[in-house]
């Protein structure tokens, strides 16, 4: 396996089904139906802000994103959002995704999503990810790494816990969880 910046070239569009498969759950009923979401993630997905594990032919085995003042792996715009689903589509679509935005606040990293191919699961390909964008963030400069966790997967809790992350805030998604199908997420914070 080998960890490199970017997204592999010709990977774009495995990178964004595998966004989907590892996101779609949570982010379906408002970016769906599918084939528009897909459309959506291809348009935006910003291969400046990614990291990847690719084996030794260059298949790609998982992406974690990460999040600056100058962008994020799937950000995108109003007019992005508009380009693909129509403007009354693009309207409430951006307001709900609002919801979910965490800001950039310059002290510690922001990880900004980590997934990884099914057939590369168990392998330590997200351990490996993991490594990757903490030594990104203190290639960075900054004094410690921040990511956010839902709680429907408590199988990336427990990798994040045992790479020392420690929980420092929860919040709950209230009404939002009939939406997003998920009830709360919890901040999780490394020092580098």
């Amino acid at each position: 396996m080998r960890i490199q910046m970017g997204i592999p070239r010709g990977a774009k569009a495995q990178a964004a089904a595998l966004y989907w498969g590892a996101f779609g759950e949570k982010l379906g009923t408002v970016m769906g139906p599918e084939p528009k979401a897909m459309a959506y993630i291809l348009r935006v997905i910003d291969s400046r802000h990614a990291i990847s594990a690719v084996d030794d032919d260059g298949t790609l085995l998982g992406v974690v994103g990460f999040k600056t003042n100058k962008g994020a792996l799937v950000g995108g715009t109003y007019s992005d959002f508009a380009a693909i689903y129509g403007h009354l589509g693009a309207i409430w679509r951006a307001v709900l995704l609002s919801l979910l935005e965490r800001d950039t606040e310059n002290r510690r990293f922001l990880m900004d999503g980590i997934f990884v191919a099914p057939a590369a699961r168990g392998k330590g390909v997200g351990s490996a990810l993991l490594v990757a964008i903490m030594n990104e963030g203190h290639q960075r400069g900054y004094p410690s790494l921040r990511l956010d966790v839902i709680d429907t997967n408590p199988r990336a809790k427990a990798l994040y816990e045992r790479h020392g992350f420690a929980p420092t805030d929860t919040t709950k998604l209230g009404p939002l969880r009939h939406i997003f199908k998920f009830h709360s997420v919890t901040t999780m914070v490394k020092k580098l």
